[in-house]
């Protein structure tokens, strides 16, 4: 409505002012031809032998309101409204000559005046006179007719609008209020998809909104789930042999056996609250790197040596696979090792015995370098490898049927990856389970 009222008073002072100068020149138009009228009926001799009337033509003009003045020969501008004069002097009446015309408006003493002044003889002329306000009148008819238009379209725009606003907001309304009703936890409500266009585009935006929450909130819960399992696992054994030790229970040898076990009990939760931590600090962007040149295939046999070990103690061939030149990255090697062993753990716990796990580096590309964990487990199901790095994800999936970590090693290893620069993938391998791929920058020496 406001749009609306400005657009009117923009457009009625735009025609007021085009109405005002429509009207002079209508007006200028019609003296013009009174003008070319009188002059047809003069000639030098007629004009100085009738001068005082110029016949009835003249009489009818003076009745119009409009003043004719008159130069003559020898006698010059004869007296007549002082205005007049003034006006037709100043619009060239006195140098005007025979067969001139002059059309024009002057101002005298703040007033305006339109003027047609013709030439009919050497140094004799007339001119046609006429005051703008004698106009005012019709000019005022008109403004008000155009204002009275102007306010009826505001009024009509003003209805209209209003009328839409409420067709408007009603659904407007109703999404804010779903929105409300989501902020203090709400999940299971819609917003009818109604309206204009854009309306219903924010109505489907709430609703997918609504949607992802309830998603995100299952899955938090889920990864809570998941690792308070993996914590008490760890807390039991802690309290239980504590407990022992505590009470007397446990003495001699078995004293050192449940300390060995306390021991790696807490160096496992250490690891698990680590894990947390680093994932924490990659999410709110407080992870630190120390970057430095690192040849990964020494990373990688260093990597393989601590590895071979365990898998032997579990009846798993490694393979290692090193290209002959070394692949230089600037990385973190702590934060590299860390994936590895991430990714090596989760492949050597589904691997069975008698299968192979292969850690592999290769030349993906003149300045990629792409390392590889790849196991001979039952792998993921095809559409798995898509989401595999979704915290929880796989956990949740496949708890029961396979052995399965506490849910946030592959979340953590994509974080650090991502955050060294690299990208990492999932995939079948050869081996017949699942290939996990690490791309990193590398200059190839």
């Amino acid at each position: 409505m406001a749009v609306a009222g400005i657009a009117v008073l923009v457009a009625g002072l735009v025609m007021a002012g085009l109405a005002r100068r429509s009207a002079q020149g209508v007006l200028q138009d019609s003296l013009s031809a009174q003008a070319d009228v009188l002059a047809s009926q003069l000639d030098e001799r007629g004009l100085g032998s009738r001068a005082a009337g110029l016949g009835r033509t003249a009489e009818v003009v003076r009745g119009q309101g409009i003043v004719v003045v008159i130069l003559l020969p020898r006698r010059g501008i004869q007296p007549t409204d002082q205005g007049s004069v003034e006006a037709a002097t100043t619009a060239g009446l006195t140098q005007i000559s025979s067969g001139q015309s002059i059309s024009t408006t002057v101002a005298v003493d703040g007033k305006d005046y339109l003027v047609e002044a013709r030439g009919v003889g050497p140094k004799s002329g007339f001119a046609l006179v006429e005051p703008v306000r004698m106009v005012a009148g019709t000019q005022r008819i008109l403004i008000r007719n155009i204002l009275f238009a102007l306010g009826a379209g505001l009024l009509v725009a003003a209805l209209a609008g209003g009328l839409l606003g409420r067709l408007l907001a009603r659904p407007l309304r109703r999404t804010a209020d779903v929105a409300a009703a989501m902020r203090h936890g709400r999940r299971d409500l819609s917003v009818p998809v109604e309206g204009p266009a854009e309306v219903a585009e924010v109505a489907e935006a709430v609703n997918e909104l609504s949607v992802a929450l309830r998603h995100s909130e299952e899955r938090q819960r889920e990864f809570l789930l998941s690792v308070s399992h993996e914590l008490r696992t760890p807390l039991t054994a802690v309290h239980g042999f504590a407990e022992s030790l505590a009470d007397g229970v446990v003495t001699g040898p078995e004293a050192q056996r449940a300390g060995q076990v306390i021991q790696q009990e807490s160096q496992r939760l250490e690891r698990l609250v680590s894990d947390l931590l680093d994932l924490a600090r990659i999410g709110a962007d407080q992870f630190r790197l120390d970057l430095t040149a690192v040849d990964l295939r020494e990373t990688l046999s260093a990597c393989a040596e601590v590895w071979r070990v365990r898998c032997e103690r579990r009846s798993v061939q490694l393979r290692l696979e090193l290209p002959p030149d070394p692949a230089i990255a600037t990385t973190d090697p702590r934060r590299i090792r860390q994936v590895l062993d991430g990714l090596a753990e989760n492949a050597l716990r589904v691997t069975p015995a008698g299968s192979q796990l292969t850690l592999s580096l290769g030349q993906a590309g003149p300045q990629t370098a792409a390392l590889q964990v790849r196991d001979g487990g039952p792998g993921l199901d095809p559409e798995d490898y898509a989401i595999a790095f979704e915290r929880g994800v796989l956990h949740e999936k496949y708890r029961g049927r396979r052995p399965v970590g506490s849910g946030i090693g592959l979340a953590l290893a994509y974080g650090l990856v991502s955050r060294l620069g690299g990208t990492i993938t999932a995939g079948p391998a050869p081996e017949g389970g699942a290939a996990f791929t690490v791309m990193l920058p590398a200059t190839w020496r």
